[in-house]
């Protein structure tokens, strides 16, 4: 059973910067497709950012040049650097791994960004 446990997330201004953390139980060297989802309240979770196997990524638009998705395989650990923060980042970090036909997720960590 694979675990994913998020952290980083927490309060900070618009304009300001956080950096997400997935920690995973197993090693991620070869994870097939490795991201991180959000939810806002009142809101279905949407995609954010993916980085597949061979290292590639895709972001959602309104993070593009904003956000950075990386992983260290010495940790086992991915990443969600998250830069020039606006309220509307406002939601419910969800680290997310897809290991063949199975899907896995995180807890969450509530991300806030004021005003």
């Amino acid at each position: 059973q694979v675990q994913l446990v998020e952290s980083g997330g927490g309060l900070v201004q618009g304009g300001g910067s956080l950096r997400l953390s997935c920690a995973a139980s197993v090693s991620i060297f070869s994870i097939d497709t490795m991201g991180w989802y959000r939810q806002a309240p009142g809101k279905q979770r949407e995609w954010v950012a993916t980085m597949i196997s061979g290292g590639s990524t895709n972001y959602e638009d309104s993070v593009k040049g904003r956000f950075t998705i990386s992983r260290d395989n010495a940790k086992n650990t991915v990443y969600l650097q998250m830069n020039s923060l606006k309220p509307e980042d406002t939601a419910v970090y969800y680290c997310h791994f897809r290991i063949g036909f199975h899907s896995y997720w995180g807890q969450g960590t509530q991300v806030t960004v004021s005003s």
